[in-house]
């Protein structure tokens, strides 16, 4: 399929969906400035050259991903099912509790009175590869195997809505949470960096302040998708027998990992099941979606951007 300089037909469904994605947003969520910062950066791909506008299509389940993630303002899963606070405390406390100071206490609570400003500024570096490596891989497959951008990128959005169907079904607080507010139900309040806020402090900026600030899902601390998001990127890149950069996939995930406990924004508990999570969507990527019409309909989409 060549493209024109402005090709009519995507360029009336592209314009279409800006304006429903807009009214969505304005309407519904409430208009942010990173709503509008979407909106130019998928218009400037598009109407950018052919190769960017392919770009924006190879990218579309990471831009799908953005907008189911940021539309569940629109229902809080506090609002489908009761939070879990305490239980997921208590079963941490049971499995991995220790004995410290003449108390048994959680990984979490150890480390929220035992930090190291090295471990505060690694635990925020490895935080920030959450998102930005996933990408960064799949702008990198764009150049190189275009088909298995698809099919990562497909795999990445599943293990979403895997997460996603999870949050809604069993809402859950964060350490931090039961730190702050204890076992009591405080809906009312926005996103918190917890042990983050070491590194905003030790760099001399608001980096995770402001990203939490605008977490759109507080209760959605199982599973973790901190943990899920590595495993998946560290599958292909071992799929692709990439043995330098799953190496670096590797490191990055144990790095995530323990963030994820350090800066308690999670639990053990909720970093295996993050595990399971990725596990279960691989497993269902490669026996289920492989075998089906999807993977015909992957191979044509591949050869359109291509």
């Amino acid at each position: 399929m060549a493209f024109e300089r402005f090709p009519r037909k995507e360029t009336t469904i592209v314009l279409s969906l800006e304006v429903a994605y807009l009214l969505w947003t304005t309407l519904v969520l409430g208009f942010r400035t990173d709503h509008l910062m979407f909106v130019a950066l998928t218009l400037g791909l598009f109407f950018g050259t052919s190769t960017t506008r392919k770009l924006l299509m190879a990218l579309i389940f990471f831009a799908i991903y953005w907008v189911l993630y940021d539309s569940m303002r629109a229902l809080p899963n506090y609002a489908v099912n009761p939070v879990h606070v305490q239980q997921p405390y208590d079963l941490e406390k049971w499995l991995f509790g220790f004995q410290y100071q003449g108390q048994r206490v959680t990984p979490n609570e150890f480390f929220a009175i035992n930090t190291h400003p090295a471990a505060d500024v690694l635990s925020g570096l490895f935080y920030l590869c959450w998102v930005p490596v996933p990408i960064g891989f799949a702008f990198w497959l764009f150049f190189k195997d275009k088909r298995m951008l698809l099919d990562f990128s497909l795999c990445f959005l599943l293990v979403n809505l895997f997460g996603f169907a999870m949050y809604y079904a069993y809402p859950a607080a964060a350490p931090w949470y039961v730190e702050l507010h204890g076992f009591k139900e405080n809906f009312n309040i926005p996103g918190n960096e917890a042990g983050l806020a070491n590194f905003d402090r030790i760099l001399g900026v608001n980096l995770f302040h402001s990203m939490y600030a605008k977490n759109a899902n507080v209760f959605a601390a199982i599973p973790s998708l901190h943990a899920a998001y590595p495993i998946i990127s560290l599958y292909f890149a071992v799929k692709m027998r990439l043995r330098l950069v799953s190496w670096v996939f590797l490191v990055i995930l144990l790095g995530i990992w323990f963030s994820a406990v350090y800066s308690r924004h999670h639990y053990i508990i909720d970093v295996l099941l993050g595990l399971a999570c990725a596990g279960a969507t691989i497993l269902v990527f490669e026996k289920v979606v492989l075998k089906s019409r999807v993977n015909g309909w992957l191979g044509r989409f591949a050869q359109i951007i291509k």
